[in-house]
Protein backbone atom coordinates (compact mmCIF):
# COMPACT_ATOMS: atom_id res chain seq x y z
CA UNK A 1 0.00 0.00 0.00
CA UNK A 2 2.48 2.28 0.80
CA UNK A 3 4.25 1.91 -2.95
CA UNK A 4 0.92 2.29 -4.52
CA UNK A 5 -0.47 5.90 -3.12
CA UNK A 6 2.72 7.78 -4.76
CA UNK A 7 2.05 5.58 -8.13
CA UNK A 8 -1.66 6.67 -7.72
CA UNK A 9 -0.87 10.21 -6.87
CA UNK A 10 1.65 10.87 -9.56
CA UNK A 11 -1.37 9.13 -12.25
CA UNK A 12 -3.45 11.99 -10.64
CA UNK A 13 -1.19 14.58 -11.39
CA UNK A 14 -0.78 13.47 -14.52
CA UNK A 15 -4.40 13.48 -15.89
CA UNK A 16 -5.05 16.99 -14.15
CA UNK A 17 -2.13 18.42 -16.33
CA UNK A 18 -2.91 20.86 -18.62
CA UNK A 19 -1.50 23.12 -21.59
CA UNK A 20 0.82 26.28 -20.13
CA UNK A 21 1.34 29.05 -22.56
CA UNK A 22 4.92 30.60 -22.75
CA UNK A 23 6.12 33.48 -24.13
CA UNK A 24 8.60 34.08 -26.10
CA UNK A 25 11.93 35.61 -24.33
CA UNK A 26 12.85 38.00 -27.14
CA UNK A 27 16.75 38.90 -25.70
CA UNK A 28 17.38 34.72 -25.74
CA UNK A 29 15.02 34.03 -29.19
CA UNK A 30 17.10 35.05 -32.38
CA UNK A 31 16.53 32.60 -35.54
CA UNK A 32 19.21 32.80 -37.18
CA UNK A 33 19.99 31.09 -41.15
CA UNK A 34 23.14 30.15 -42.77
CA UNK A 35 23.51 29.70 -46.79
CA UNK A 36 26.63 28.99 -49.29
CA UNK A 37 27.77 32.25 -50.74
CA UNK A 38 29.24 31.49 -54.02
CA UNK A 39 31.60 28.31 -52.31
CA UNK A 40 33.65 30.32 -50.66
CA UNK A 41 31.77 30.61 -47.18
CA UNK A 42 28.66 29.75 -45.29
CA UNK A 43 27.51 33.25 -44.17
CA UNK A 44 25.07 33.46 -41.09
CA UNK A 45 22.71 35.83 -40.72
CA UNK A 46 19.53 36.06 -37.73
CA UNK A 47 16.27 38.09 -36.80
CA UNK A 48 16.79 40.56 -34.08
CA UNK A 49 13.12 41.13 -33.50
CA UNK A 50 10.78 38.09 -32.78
CA UNK A 51 7.86 37.61 -30.78
CA UNK A 52 4.98 35.15 -29.74
CA UNK A 53 4.27 32.33 -27.54
CA UNK A 54 4.41 28.36 -27.43
CA UNK A 55 2.25 26.43 -25.84
CA UNK A 56 2.79 22.73 -24.32
CA UNK A 57 1.24 20.04 -22.80
CA UNK A 58 3.67 17.32 -21.57
CA UNK A 59 1.28 15.16 -20.30
CA UNK A 60 -0.95 14.86 -23.33
CA UNK A 61 2.33 14.99 -25.49
CA UNK A 62 0.61 17.91 -27.45
CA UNK A 63 1.58 21.52 -28.13
CA UNK A 64 1.16 24.55 -30.57
CA UNK A 65 3.12 27.57 -31.63
CA UNK A 66 2.69 31.09 -33.01
CA UNK A 67 5.90 32.82 -34.06
CA UNK A 68 6.28 36.52 -35.68
CA UNK A 69 9.61 37.55 -37.22
CA UNK A 70 10.16 41.23 -37.91
CA UNK A 71 11.55 40.43 -41.39
CA UNK A 72 13.21 44.56 -41.44
CA UNK A 73 15.27 42.96 -37.99
CA UNK A 74 17.42 40.64 -40.25
CA UNK A 75 21.34 41.23 -39.52
CA UNK A 76 24.00 40.09 -41.58
CA UNK A 77 26.60 42.55 -40.06
CA UNK A 78 26.29 44.71 -42.77
CA UNK A 79 24.02 47.55 -42.59
CA UNK A 80 24.28 47.91 -46.56
CA UNK A 81 23.78 44.15 -46.99
CA UNK A 82 20.89 44.06 -44.39
CA UNK A 83 19.04 46.85 -46.76
CA UNK A 84 19.83 44.08 -49.50
CA UNK A 85 18.18 41.57 -49.07
CA UNK A 86 15.32 43.29 -47.62
CA UNK A 87 14.74 44.55 -51.13
CA UNK A 88 12.36 43.11 -53.95
CA UNK A 89 14.48 40.07 -54.57
CA UNK A 90 14.97 38.41 -51.13
CA UNK A 91 12.86 39.18 -48.28
CA UNK A 92 11.07 42.30 -49.73
CA UNK A 93 9.75 43.70 -46.50
CA UNK A 94 8.12 46.87 -47.68
CA UNK A 95 5.80 44.12 -48.76
CA UNK A 96 5.93 41.44 -46.44
CA UNK A 97 7.56 42.77 -43.46
CA UNK A 98 6.96 39.73 -41.09
CA UNK A 99 7.52 36.16 -41.56
CA UNK A 100 5.22 33.90 -39.25
CA UNK A 101 5.75 30.44 -37.73
CA UNK A 102 2.54 28.56 -36.80
CA UNK A 103 2.28 24.91 -35.28
CA UNK A 104 -0.39 23.36 -33.84
CA UNK A 105 1.26 19.77 -33.93
CA UNK A 106 3.95 18.63 -31.34
CA UNK A 107 5.67 15.39 -31.71
CA UNK A 108 7.28 13.50 -28.98
CA UNK A 109 9.31 10.37 -29.06
CA UNK A 110 8.16 9.21 -25.24
CA UNK A 111 8.56 12.26 -22.85
CA UNK A 112 11.20 14.08 -25.44
CA UNK A 113 9.84 16.66 -27.85
CA UNK A 114 11.66 15.58 -31.07
CA UNK A 115 10.12 17.57 -33.83
CA UNK A 116 7.55 20.54 -34.65
CA UNK A 117 5.14 20.59 -37.59
CA UNK A 118 3.98 23.79 -38.90
CA UNK A 119 3.71 26.29 -41.69
CA UNK A 120 6.33 28.88 -42.17
CA UNK A 121 5.13 32.23 -44.34
CA UNK A 122 7.47 34.24 -46.08
CA UNK A 123 6.70 36.99 -48.57
CA UNK A 124 3.00 36.24 -48.61
CA UNK A 125 3.80 31.90 -49.72
CA UNK A 126 3.10 29.74 -46.72
CA UNK A 127 5.32 26.19 -47.00
CA UNK A 128 4.73 23.22 -44.17
CA UNK A 129 8.24 23.11 -42.72
CA UNK A 130 9.41 20.92 -39.60
CA UNK A 131 11.41 22.05 -37.24
CA UNK A 132 13.47 19.54 -35.80
CA UNK A 133 13.85 19.94 -31.75
CA UNK A 134 17.99 18.82 -30.91
CA UNK A 135 17.07 19.87 -27.37
CA UNK A 136 14.86 21.24 -24.98
CA UNK A 137 14.39 21.81 -21.13
CA UNK A 138 11.94 23.30 -18.93
CA UNK A 139 12.44 24.01 -15.41
CA UNK A 140 12.07 27.35 -13.29
CA UNK A 141 14.38 29.72 -14.57
CA UNK A 142 17.30 30.71 -11.94
CA UNK A 143 16.58 34.26 -12.16
CA UNK A 144 13.42 34.94 -11.98
CA UNK A 145 12.08 31.64 -10.49
CA UNK A 146 9.49 31.64 -13.07
CA UNK A 147 8.70 28.46 -14.87
CA UNK A 148 10.49 28.16 -18.44
CA UNK A 149 11.21 26.20 -21.63
CA UNK A 150 14.30 26.67 -23.97
CA UNK A 151 14.74 24.40 -26.86
CA UNK A 152 16.73 24.77 -30.15
CA UNK A 153 15.89 23.29 -33.44
CA UNK A 154 16.71 22.99 -36.91
CA UNK A 155 15.41 22.98 -40.61
CA UNK A 156 16.57 23.35 -44.69
CA UNK A 157 14.00 25.17 -46.59
CA UNK A 158 14.81 26.57 -50.45
CA UNK A 159 14.99 29.93 -50.73
CA UNK A 160 12.69 29.48 -54.42
CA UNK A 161 9.78 27.89 -52.57
CA UNK A 162 9.45 31.46 -50.91
CA UNK A 163 10.72 33.63 -54.44
CA UNK A 164 13.69 34.57 -53.12
CA UNK A 165 15.83 32.32 -55.43
CA UNK A 166 17.94 35.11 -56.93
CA UNK A 167 21.48 34.33 -57.79
CA UNK A 168 20.89 30.42 -57.34
CA UNK A 169 22.72 28.06 -57.95
CA UNK A 170 25.71 30.10 -57.11
CA UNK A 171 24.19 31.58 -53.62
CA UNK A 172 22.75 28.08 -52.47
CA UNK A 173 18.82 27.63 -52.79
CA UNK A 174 19.01 25.70 -49.38
CA UNK A 175 19.39 27.28 -46.21
CA UNK A 176 19.82 26.09 -42.76
CA UNK A 177 17.38 27.62 -40.17
CA UNK A 178 18.78 27.13 -36.45
CA UNK A 179 15.84 28.77 -34.18
CA UNK A 180 17.39 28.88 -30.47
CA UNK A 181 13.80 29.51 -28.47
CA UNK A 182 13.52 30.99 -24.79
CA UNK A 183 10.58 31.28 -23.15
CA UNK A 184 9.13 31.56 -19.41
CA UNK A 185 5.67 31.68 -18.33
CA UNK A 186 4.07 35.33 -18.07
Amino acid sequence: MKIALPILLSLSSIAFAAPETYVLDVNHTKPRFEYNHFGYSTQLSRFDTVSGSITIDRAARTGSADVTIDAKSVNTGSTVFNGHIQGEDFFDTEKYPTITYKSDKFKFDGDKLVAVEGDLTIKGVTRPVTLTVTSMLCMPHPMTKKDACGANATAKVKRSDFNMGKYAPYVSDEVTLSIPVESMKP
